[in-house]
């Protein structure tokens, strides 16, 4: 049978340079497709068929020039023979090429950056969050591409929380987070639900960024723009994501708003603020130190040591969402983080940071703003 790999699926991506076949097995010489009008690329996601039994040796060799070269040291790539578990690859990175060794059990495996949340898999989580007691949905309007932006919204209280994912579509973990706050949320006998649910109202956007995510981007949406620098001044021709939400945002009020993303380089989770926005006040410090050290306290996945450097007075970055939502409504704003490696601290040698790790993490999140949202 003739060893064949593709990519045009859902999220998929990768470029095929060459497959040799011999009595020592395969090798195949790859490269990932760039973000449409864009520079960016670091995700791919890409099948493997016809080669059960045989050593493989993939090769991607445009990794050099990637948007983050710093995360491929110490990364695995993910590979499934079902969809469902995601196992860590034997993977190695040597002079901008990235080795991806196996010997599938069948012939059809997938191979992936991270374990992918498929637009598929979107629209099931949606019909099931919409039709859970108590959970309204709304069409904020549509993509470039026509797809649908969802928001979901739980809850009857006064304190407005926002929880908001997959701006860079590659990180295919927040929606897994997403998926477990939702599960959490919806679930009326948890405690911690129903006290979100009396003390505020939480506005959900499971995936603030399709056209990228079924592109298979990494990092911009249709047109090739980085969502996550557009809130200063997002416009219906190049970011009608960002307008629809920041505008739903406007018409709410925000206290709280978390915006859930993947780190390529940092091997553990951690959370960025707002440290340099002009209006910053000793409440919102504070409040962010309180959830930020809560949260370390309630997981050992979350930790504090690691993670970005903080702006100056004066510096923060108002085109981007945690910026700009905390100086536009005085909000609790966050970035949330999650490896694309592993969770050096927590290490998990068969699956590293996983869709089910993202998914209690979602539940743990919430717990802790329930510990302060009276306070918020």
């Amino acid at each position: 049978m003739t060893i064949s790999i593709s990519s045009g699926f859902d999220s998929g991506n990768i470029r095929t340079l060459s497959i040799t076949e011999s009595p020592a097995g395969v090798r195949a010489e790859l490269e990932i497709v760039t973000d449409h009008q864009s520079d960016f690329y670091q995700w791919f996601h890409f099948r493997l068929a016809n080669a059960a039994g045989r050593a493989v040796e993939l090769a991607i060799v445009n990794c050099g020039q990637s948007a983050y070269p710093d995360g491929w040291a110490g990364y695995s790539a993910r590979i499934s023979e079902d969809r469902e578990n995601w196992l860590l690859a034997d993977t190695s990175y040597a002079d901008g090429t990235l080795t991806i060794r196996l010997e599938p059990d069948s012939n059809a495996v997938w191979i992936a950056y991270f374990a992918p949340y498929s637009m598929e898999r979107h629209h099931d989580l949606i019909a099931w969050a919409a039709s859970q007691p108590g959970v309204e949905h709304r069409e904020l309007g549509l993509t470039l591409d026509g797809q649908p932006l969802d928001k979901l919204t739980i809850g009857e209280g006064p304190k407005q929380v926002w929880l908001y994912a997959r701006q860079h579509p590659g990180e295919s973990m927040a929606e897994w987070w997403m998926e477990g706050a939702l599960e959490r949320l919806a679930d009326e006998e948890d405690a911690v639900a129903r006290l979100l649910r009396q003390k505020a109202t939480i506005h959900l956007v499971p995936n603030m960024n399709p056209d990228g995510s079924r592109r298979g981007h990494l990092r911009t949406n249709a047109v090739g723009v980085n969502l996550n620098r557009e809130w200063h001044e997002p416009t219906a021709e190049r970011s009608p994501e960002v307008l629809l939400v920041r505008n739903a945002m406007d018409e709410s009020g925000v206290d709280f708003a978390m915006d859930v993303h993947g780190d390529e380089a940092i091997p553990a989770v951690f959370i960025a603020g707002f440290e340099g926005i002009p209006s910053i006040t000793d409440k919102q410090v504070q409040l962010y130190h309180r959830y930020r050290d809560t949260l370390a306290a309630r997981t050992p996945d979350f930790q504090t040591r690691l993670g970005y450097p903080v702006a100056g007075a004066g510096k923060a970055n108002l085109s981007m969402s945690t910026n700009q939502v905390a100086e536009r409504f005085g909000a609790v704003a966050m970035t949330l983080e999650m490896p694309f490696k592993d969770n050096d601290d927590l290490p998990d040698a068969d699956f590293g940071w996983s869709p089910a790790r993202s998914i209690q993490l979602g539940k743990d999140c919430l717990a802790v703003l329930a510990e302060m949202i009276e306070d918020i």
